[in-house]
């Protein structure tokens, strides 16, 4: 396999986790981008040779270049940079790893340049999803979703005509508060609620997955890459996180994808499609598992996936205000200057304070989301 790849966010947990399977797999590297961790992306070039290296934020530009001009590797700087790394001409295959909107931007140029893009930012189709989807259609590009649950549904579908889809089981692990009540979420600290039961994640969204913000958004990513409404997609709390999400069918067959908790495992299934190769990935032990367990989600105690549902329905600018006020609010409650309960409150908010919008736009977008983020700020 000589595939090239494009990684942005290399320095996160996925993009991390995507250089494993690289050299399990023999891939080579393009381009590598990251936000600001120098060191480790220095040791990232070092190692994987990149044409181009990335960095978003400036101020880190030109430590970056002291530190690597022995090298050939060219250094990008900011959105330009980011973007210009997404449309390398020698990449086969765009990973898109980062965290938040700053993801949509490059997923829309690598959309323009006919990439491959293995989708791992959610962000990019809850704020902007008809906009890539509509450049889809223009382009030869396509996406395929690196998600554990979004991965799964696409695996389960694969040989079923989409008219035979029922519905969507999303399968989400409750995180480390379930069975929790609000009174009993008062007090939480970010070090509690980074304590994630199954999966290790970045900080955000291991927050995210904590208060279920995650799980919304992942029901408004899972409604455009697969073309439903959020009536035909139910999310189920699956306590060991060993089956990935299901899709149920016009006859009632339910098929499931299983696997270990091991973000790879997705990883390596988007960069190899439509084939299936040997792996870093640990083999499930069924019997060790035991058991598996489903619950329904509290929408009342876990107030920002409720308010997802609802932007779902509202549409036009609403996903992206919720999203970008939940980034502002998880940031702000990692830095202990809101509660965990506020975060909920604080996206709620902002999205009954965003004024209906007919026509998306980029522009449209990326204002609702800095409207959202400026609300957030000015209400704590």
């Amino acid at each position: 396999m000589k595939k090239k790849i494009s990684l942005l966010g290399s320095t996160g947990s996925i993009g991390t986790q995507t250089l494993d399977v690289v050299r399990s797999l023999g891939l080579q590297v393009c381009a590598l981008a990251a936000r600001s961790h120098i060191a480790l992306l220095e040791q990232q070039i070092r190692e994987f040779h990149p044409q181009v290296a990335a960095i978003y934020e400036e101020a880190a530009a030109h430590e970056l270049q002291q530190r690597i001009q022995d090298t050939n590797t060219k250094v990008l700087v900011g959105m330009d940079g980011l973007c210009e790394a997404a449309c390398m001409p020698e990449a086969d295959t765009v990973v898109n790893a980062v965290v938040g909107i700053v993801g949509l931007q490059p997923t829309l140029a690598a959309v323009a340049a006919d990439k491959e893009i293995a989708l791992a930012n959610k962000e990019t189709l809850v704020a902007g999803g008809a906009l890539v989807m509509d450049a889809l259609k223009q382009h030869k590009g396509r996406l395929l979703p690196v998600d554990s649950e979004h991965s799964a549904i696409f695996q389960c579908l694969q040989g079923s005509p989409r008219k035979s889809l029922k519905k969507i089981l999303l399968t989400a692990s409750g995180g480390p508060f379930f069975g929790k009540k609000r009174p009993e979420l008062e007090t939480v600290t970010p070090e509690q609620a980074l304590n994630h039961p199954n999966w290790n994640m970045g900080a955000k969204t291991t927050i995210d997955s904590a208060t279920l913000m995650n799980k919304g958004l992942e029901v408004m990513e899972a409604g455009w890459l697969f073309h439903v409404p959020c009536s035909q997609i139910q999310v189920l709390i699956q306590r060991e996180s060993i089956i990935h999400s299901m899709v149920e069918f016009a006859d009632n067959a339910i098929i499931a994808q299983l696997g270990t908790t091991d973000m790879r495992l997705p990883i390596q299934y988007a960069l190899t499609y439509p084939d299936r190769v040997a792996g870093p990935v640990q083999e499930l032990d069924l019997a060790k598992v035991g058991q598996l367990t489903f619950y329904n989600p509290d929408p009342a105690t876990f107030t920002c996936f409720a308010a997802c549902m609802e932007a779902m329905q509202r549409g036009g600018a609403a996903p992206a205000a919720v999203n970008g006020a939940n980034e502002e609010a998880v940031r702000l409650f990692l830095q202990k200057k809101i509660s965990f309960l506020q975060i909920g409150d604080l996206v709620r908010a902002a999205m009954d304070n965003q004024p209906n919008v007919s026509h998306l736009t980029l522009k449209t977008i990326l204002k609702a989301d800095k409207d959202a983020r400026e609300y957030v700020r000015n209400h704590i």
